[in-house]
């Protein structure tokens, strides 16, 4: 278990230092960088964008001095939060300049000019029968950092400047965890669920997964302080959910819709080839030989069941790691075996974990140049570490 993920219990009374992970037996890997095409680097000069993970957005509204209504940097202030353990994402670091570099923008079909403000415009039609459908992306795990999503979509060219979609047949999967750590979780779901209607409007699509941090905030929103019986003793959703980053103005804001459309999110899916899971783990399997059952048992389990099986269900899609060392590729082969697809597409584990780079020994945050590619190809990580100070990843597949 990396510090990502924490659960409380008696091992964690007396936390001490805590030392980095066990990434002794790494795998073989790539990283995925397109090469520089001169793009503008207007996208990453915005006052709030910061390719670190959000400290300078941080610094700007919680400087220090100020008021600062979550505690020091965002976070819990453990004297007014008691129980509260802050983990390695959570640690505070000075703002930093952010990382500027060009991708090659994605193929936007124009349309017709824009009419007069305020007038409801789609201006691309709902594709043709036969019509081949548009250029597949995938988004990284984004936890609340909102401005950092923004400026990253408008970088690919998939939403214009007021946010709104502008991709027309363009296909995007978000592969979980919008909330918990980053400043502004409910505002990232809001942006996702406008994004899926007006990309249905506009005959594209954009669809989201059901990621761990999903399962621990509508565990802690429906059960709260109630006990379970876990592994490291009897805790609660929402004393793990603190633990993990969870922001209490995310669970003051939301709302029953917000509970909704979070509840029905799908946890697996296939598209063009990709298998696309959120957790690196081989979980999925004890819920299903195929994708409509694995989907159809944890809605099942959200609607039905107690809290001790909601439990077990997070902590199995907790599970990381499963995809790298000598073994990591059998483990591909068994759920690309079993769900379809030739390659795995994933989040949950950031890359800096994976590959060994938390930090470099002059302190400096990750280089993250893009997604990781490891485990003979099979499988491509897509979590950059934005809450570590890495980067928030879109990208395009195949990669």
């Amino acid at each position: 278990m990396t510090p990502e993920d924490r659960f409380p219990g008696p091992e964690h009374q007396d936390p001490g230092h805590r030392h980095q992970p066990d990434l002794d037996v790494l795998p073989f890997g790539t990283y995925y960088e397109p090469e520089p095409a001169g793009y503008a680097e207007a996208a990453y000069e915005s006052e709030t964008y910061s390719g670190y993970g959000g400290a300078r957005y941080l610094e700007q509204h919680w400087p220090a001095g100020g008021h600062d209504p979550l505690g020091q940097h965002g976070r819990p202030d453990p004297h007014t939060h008691p129980g509260y353990e802050p983990t390695l994402p959570d640690q505070p670091s000075p703002a930093l300049q952010a990382a500027h570099r060009g991708d090659d923008p994605p193929t936007i079909e124009l349309g017709p000019p824009l009419p007069e403000p305020g007038v409801p415009y789609h201006p691309y039609p709902a594709p043709a029968p036969n019509e081949p459908p548009g250029p597949l992306y995938v988004v990284g795990d984004v936890h609340g950092y909102l401005d950092e999503l923004v400026a990253e979509l408008r970088h690919q060219g998939l939403i214009d400047a007021d946010g709104h979609w502008s991709a027309g047949r363009s296909r995007i999967w978000f592969l979980g965890d919008f909330t918990d750590r980053g400043p502004d979780g409910i505002g990232v779901i809001d942006l996702v669920m406008q994004l899926a209607a007006e990309a249905a409007a506009a005959g594209g699509y954009c669809r989201a997964l059901m990621g761990n941090h999903e399962l621990l905030f509508l565990g802690a929103a429906k059960y709260g302080d109630e006990p379970v019986q876990s592994t490291a003793g009897t805790a609660s959703f929402l004393a793990a959910w603190r633990l993990n980053g969870g922001q209490q103005h995310d669970l003051d804001r939301l709302e029953a819709h917000h509970i909704s459309w979070l509840s029905r999110l799908p946890a697996i899916a296939l598209e063009d080839g990709h298998l696309l899971l959120h957790s690196d783990t081989t979980a999925y399997l004890e819920y299903g030989e195929s994708i409509a059952e694995v989907n159809d048992a944890v809605h099942d389990l959200l609607a039905d069941e107690g809290v001790d099986e909601w439990w077990d269900c997070f902590r199995r899609f907790t599970k990381r790691f499963a995809f790298r060392g000598d073994a990591g590729p059998m483990a591909v082969h068994e759920l690309l075996e079993t769900y379809g697809g030739a390659r795995i597409v994933h989040g949950h584990s950031p890359i800096p974990y994976l590959t060994g780079a938390v930090h470099a020994d002059d302190g400096a945050p990750p280089h993250i140049p893009g997604p990781y590619i490891y485990a003979d190809d099979l499988a491509v990580a897509m979590d950059g570490g934005v809450t570590m100070e890495g980067r928030l990843l879109v990208a395009r597949l195949p990669i």
